[in-house]
């Protein structure tokens, strides 16, 4: 008889759990994996796929608004908010279902329920326990709500893509990737939006001049932005919502959503009964191959709170996979990891910001061109794209790339494989674009200015 009932018995059945389950169970492992909530995780239900589909709806009114200037006409139009949430639903109910059917098709058996590890090799799912080799950890994290008077009135992320109804005021609060995203939504959709930032300027961690340029793109868009401004309480007033600011203002919405963060979701896993050493946020302690503590538990994606990102979730599950089963051992590789916020206009970045740069004791050189896109000189449009690029003066090897504008993240992944080639700016500068588009000008700028 086995030792144990399972090879790999997974926690959470989201991106990386998921893939890690797979590819596990192809490489001949028998696996499990349990789900208390939703297959697919933060991710496919209320995280990236979602949000880029309200992303499209709310960018139809510029579009709209755009397309006299090239001799169309366009009738009344008004967003059905019930038909948009009813559309996005049933995508994600497909997609479920696709989780689901990818899963089976692997061998991995899915156990409904919530799990708790109760040593290093026991897990019990809703009391019924069972015994792995190895367990992995992979619930991801949860949205944090602020520690101040009225808090309970206000929604995280997990709850703005249910609204029964779109509100006509809305607060936002946090200048992360889903606070500058819901901005850009609401007000597409035509909701008076506010958004509070307790620093200086929101997206801490990009390039300032991405950061700098999105803030004037949100303003001439008449998204009501306030930096070194945060929420210190919320009242009931009536059917709306009265928030107190730290400044002494008082505003006043129907909905006040909270996008300060998220935490790692593992402090109900029993984690610590098992050994497992967690830091004070609750991320799991890992090494460089995601081990624990604990020889045979592992963990991967935001639960760690290494990089918060469904494809580096995703890396890390494969490189466990490899590790345990594959012998192959694995280590997810966090250089050059390109990252897009689906705001209005988009942006996106790879590599090292100047800032970064400098700070590292490289001498560097600063491209970089600012243009009104092709599409809006006849629009009438006031929309600036910006591209940048940080180039090493010893090695003249291109650092990082920055782009704020239509389509950043598609043309920054691409950007991503350069840089994770070694690529040069006299390659890029070798490089023939594509013409017109703004691409193009990744590879056309040739005097440094800075």
């Amino acid at each position: 008889m086995a030792q144990y009932d399972y090879d790999l018995f997974t926690i959470g059945a989201g991106s990386g759990g998921v893939r890690a389950s797979r590819l596990s169970a192809s490489f001949g492992a028998k696996v499990a994996v349990a789900e208390e909530r939703y297959l697919g995780g933060t991710c496919v239900n209320v995280g990236c796929i979602p949000k880029k589909l309200l992303v499209y709806a709310s960018h139809y009114a510029e579009d709209f608004a755009d397309a006299s200037g090239y001799g169309w006409s366009v009738g009344e139009r008004r967003v059905d908010w019930e038909k948009l949430i009813a559309n996005k639903n049933r995508e994600i109910s497909r997609l479920n279902s696709v989780y689901r059917k990818i899963l089976g098709d692997a061998g991995v058996e899915i156990v409904e329920g919530h799990a708790d590890v109760l040593d290093a090799h026991t897990v019990a799912i809703d009391g019924k326990k069972t015994t792995a080799k190895f367990i992995l950890v992979a619930t991801g994290s949860w949205p944090l709500m602020p520690d101040i008077p009225g808090a309970e009135y206000a929604i995280s992320s997990n709850e703005v893509f249910y609204l029964t109804a779109l509100p006509e005021k809305v607060i936002i609060v946090g200048g992360g990737y889903v606070g500058v995203e819901f901005a850009g939504i609401f007000h597409g959709l035509g909701v008076d939006t506010t958004q509070l930032y307790r620093g200086d300027l929101f997206l801490r961690g990009f390039d300032d001049d991405i950061r700098k340029i999105l803030a004037d793109e949100m303003r001439k868009r008449g998204v009501d932005l306030r930096f070194n401004t945060d929420l210190a309480k919320i009242e009931k007033a009536g059917g709306l919502l009265k928030a107190t600011l730290t400044g002494g203002d008082v505003i006043e919405a129907d909905q006040i959503l909270n996008a300060t963060g998220r935490a790692p979701k593992t402090r109900e896993l029993g984690l610590e009964r098992a050994g497992v050493e967690l830091q004070a946020s609750g991320a799991v302690i890992v090494d460089e191959y995601s081990m624990s503590s604990v020889d045979s538990i592992f963990a991967i994606g935001d639960c760690t709170d290494r990089m918060m990102l469904t494809p580096v979730a995703i890396a890390e599950g494969i490189a466990v996979a490899n590790t345990l089963f594959n012998g192959k051992p694995m280590k997810p590789n966090y250089l050059n990891v390109p990252t897009a916020v689906f705001s209005v206009p988009n942006c996106a970045t790879v590599g090292l910001t100047e800032q970064q740069a400098r700070e590292l004791n490289f001498k560097v050189d600063i491209f970089r061109t600012a243009f009104k896109p092709l599409r809006h000189t006849l629009t009438g449009r006031d929309e600036r794209t910006m591209m940048k690029l940080v180039v090493d003066q010893s090695t003249d090897r291109v650092l990082g790339c920055h782009m704020v504008g239509p389509d950043a993240g598609e043309i920054i992944q691409g950007l991503a494989v350069a840089l994770n080639c070694g690529a040069t700016k006299a390659q890029f500068d070798a490089t023939i674009g594509i013409h017109p588009t703004a691409a193009e000008e990744f590879v056309t700028m040739r005097s440094a200015v800075a």
